[in-house]
């Protein structure tokens, strides 16, 4: 059996610098010959995914914050969202959501740096947004999820819409974040909140994997699609450890069997703990199009180069395909001075298979 080549490295999304441009500029110094894409690094308000997204909500007429005293993540309340009493969802305006402003903001960053040379002629701009459901599943009352959902969905669907009438095309790539659904997949007690659970649908593997389709659906087919599954990283642990990469492997081949159109790339996690190849043996069944890179997330701050090299060796006993590494999620919040490590260490990988 041929060994399958390492192709390059890519970048989930979060990294934690305070700017675009610092973000940019030093994903490009050191690994601008191994990316395709380059994200902002969600910067500002997105330091912590979607935990904005309560506070921006609230601006809507209708809509309002559950509790008297705000939950604090630094300058964000995370307290949930509920509507207002005697409300109806359909007639709500969601207020701006920010994920256009930002996107089209560091885009400006991106396109400055491209024209100078810093960032090379052929790498596109990245823009991950979360599905809706993650928002939803997170911060919306549970009794409101149903009604919310077709009023949130849209309202996102209007940010990307606007990212995408603003954006050249083919500087574009879109990622969407899968995180609550490997929450609800795997029906663990951080899915369960005093016995109730995060989904308002029934058939949770066909309503998860087909909402996220539909949002794939939405992006034309000159701009570049992806999809990044994740098991959390609050505190940089995961809500539930996955048995093997089974989940993730059904996961993905449901959302490429749904989705209209080409997926460009799948990113999947692997724990830091998984250099056995029992882990990656789920992965053989993986039916993705030949075209769409596969990108595995083996790579950690705490073990560098040569723990991705162990789950590598796992890795290549049961994937055919070529694929690239990543971290396994964003890395906004990992301690200070641990990005340019980071980044070597993708280009060690990437550079030695």
């Amino acid at each position: 059996m041929t060994q399958a080549n390492v192709t390059g490295a890519h970048l989930v999304g979060s990294i934690n610098f305070d700017t675009a441009e610092e973000t940019m500029r030093t994903a490009a110094a050191h690994l601008g010959d191994h990316l395709k894409r380059i994200p902002d690094g969600e910067v500002g308000e997105r330091f912590h995914w979607i935990a904005f997204q309560p506070g921006r909500l609230a601006q809507t007429e209708g809509l309002e914050q559950i509790g008297d005293q705000p939950i604090l993540l630094r300058t964000l309340d995370l307290r949930p969202i509920r509507i207002a009493e005697g409300v109806e969802a359909a007639d709500l305006k969601i207020a701006n959501l920010g994920y256009a402003d930002a996107a089209l903001e560091s885009y400006a960053v991106f396109a400055r740096l491209q024209e100078e040379g810093v960032i090379p002629a052929g790498t596109r701009f990245q823009v991950s947004l979360p599905t809706p459901l993650a928002t939803l599943a997170s911060f919306v009352r549970e009794e409101d999820r149903a009604d919310l959902e077709p009023v949130y969905e849209a309202a996102l669907a209007a940010e990307l819409e606007q990212i995408l009438a603003e954006i050249p095309h083919g500087k574009l790539a879109v990622q969407w974040d899968a995180a609550l659904e490997f929450a609800i997949l795997e029906q663990t007690a951080y899915a369960e909140r005093g016995g109730k659970r995060y989904e308002w649908f029934d058939d949770v593997w066909t309503g998860t994997s087909e909402r996220l389709a539909r949002q794939l659906d939405r992006i034309p087919a000159d701009v570049e699609a992806g999809v990044h599954l994740c098991y959390g990283d609050v505190a940089e642990k995961h809500f539930v450890e996955p048995r093997d990469a089974a989940h993730l492997t059904k996961f993905a081949n449901l959302v490429a069997a749904a989705t209209k159109r080409d997926i460009n790339w799948v990113h999947l996690p692997v724990p830091i703990e998984r250099d056995d190849a029992e882990f990656f043996a789920p992965l053989a069944g993986l039916d993705l199009a030949p075209s769409t890179e596969l990108y595995l997330g083996l790579v950690h701050r705490e073990d560098g180069a040569a723990g991705a090299a162990r789950r590598l060796e796992a890795a290549h006993q049961h994937v055919t395909r070529d694929f690239g590494v990543a971290t396994e999620c964003g890395f906004g919040r990992s301690p200070e001075g641990t990005t340019v490590p980071l980044f070597e260490a993708h280009r060690a990988v990437a550079a030695a298979w």
